[in-house]
């Protein structure tokens, strides 16, 4: 089941869904990192290229902390 987690990027509101087990390495990551989840999610959106779906790069980012 997908998890709705609503952002606000670059001044624009922008929602991402993802399985509840990607948020919550997310969550881990950004806690070892120091930082809150909206400034991680900012720091993956600005590093991703266009052609790369906000969703997926946030998935690759979390597979690539384990």
């Amino acid at each position: 089941m997908l998890r709705k987690v609503s952002f606000s990027l670059s001044g624009h509101r922008t929602s991402v869904a993802l399985e509840a087990e990607f948020w919550a390495a997310l969550e881990v990551m950004a806690g070892r990192r120091g930082v809150a989840l909206s400034a991680l999610v900012a720091s993956v959106d600005s590093a991703r290229t266009a052609a790369v779906p906000l969703a997926s790069a946030l998935r690759v980012a979390a597979l690539a902390e384990k």
